[in-house]
């Protein structure tokens, strides 16, 4: 299941999977260049864990929890626009093991999200 940050990131509860929201890719425009941070380093919840360079803007990623980096995507390095086509699922960045659960719990679910969105 995923769970969404108000800083746009999305965090899936059962892999671990941190990407962007379809709203944050829409808002960056065209992905030219992805960040992508040391395999192993540790996170906490809030602290910028990688940029994304569109054509319009550059953007920091949030880290939705905190832990350990364990995995991250080299597709989108390489493939910067999967970001743009896919970002919940393909254009994942990176992968986190969650140091501390209740964390989890204070993301927002997708229809939180959504009314976030609705009000900006």
């Amino acid at each position: 299941m995923k769970k969404y940050a108000k800083t746009h990131e999305w965090f899936d509860t059962e892999t671990g999977l941190v990407g962007i929201s379809n709203h944050a890719q829409e808002q960056l425009g065209d992905i030219v260049f992805v960040d992508l941070p040391q395999v192993g380093k540790e996170v906490k919840k809030g602290e910028v864990i990688l940029s994304l360079e569109s054509v319009k803007a550059a953007g920091d990623v949030y880290a939705p929890v905190s832990g350990k980096i364990v995995e991250v995507n080299e597709k989108v390095s390489a493939t910067p626009e999967l970001v743009n086509q896919d970002p919940e699922g393909e254009g994942w960045l990176v992968k986190i093991e969650p140091t501390n659960p209740s964390e989890i719990e204070e993301l927002l679910t997708e229809e939180e999200y959504k009314k976030i969105l609705e009000g900006e």
